[in-house]
């Protein structure tokens, strides 16, 4: 594997080697010695799967408690993922990064705790696979909202149509009246 860091360091793309001939392909997801290095050594204790269509927007999300470390990838399909620095103490405090992730690709991306983080479906539909460093706490949730002109995300809206979001991200907070980690 192969640890390549974006604009913000603390975010970054894992490239795995890829075996491929007239069978198909083989690929390692998941090596613990790699992973602790970006984690810290701390576990993950959860895997998520999620299945979208074309335009839908799922976040911007973050836990103030139970923070959650994510290790996302894309099994099929492509999608915009972003992770949003809320770490007050961080040198890149409110700035963003986006990263297409698809099934052809077959990058990953480590957003560690202190960002908020979501994707945008931009294939005809996308199922999007992430590892957790806790467990998910309803009550602790945050959303940012996914178009604050503060933070500037520069989403590749499908025919400039706007997404597709749950009640629950709709109503995320502006940056300037988010919740912010220390």
């Amino acid at each position: 594997m192969k640890l390549i860091p974006t604009r913000i360091p603390d975010v970054v793309v894992v490239e795995p080697q890829v075996f491929g001939d007239e069978r198909g392909f083989f690929m390692e997801t998941f090596r613990a010695s790699v992973m602790d290095e970006l984690t810290g050594g701390k576990p993950f204790v959860q895997d998520n799967h999620s299945k979208s269509t074309q335009g839908i927007l799922r976040g911007l999300h973050y836990q103030m408690q139970n923070t959650q470390g994510k290790l996302v990838r894309v099994v099929a399909g492509e999608v915009f993922d972003v992770a949003v620095d809320m770490r007050k103490s961080s040198p890149t405090f409110g700035q963003w990064v986006g990263e297409v992730l698809s099934a052809e690709n077959k990058r990953q991306l480590w957003v560690p705790e202190g960002f908020a983080h979501g994707f945008y479906v931009m294939s005809d539909s996308a199922e999007f696979v992430y590892k957790c460093t806790d467990y998910y706490a309803p009550e602790y949730d945050r959303s940012l909202l996914w178009n604050d002109e503060q933070v500037g995300i520069e989403w590749p809206l499908v025919d400039d149509k706007l997404p597709q979001l749950s009640a629950k991200d709709e109503a995320g907070k502006r940056f300037n009246e988010a919740d912010y980690f220390d």
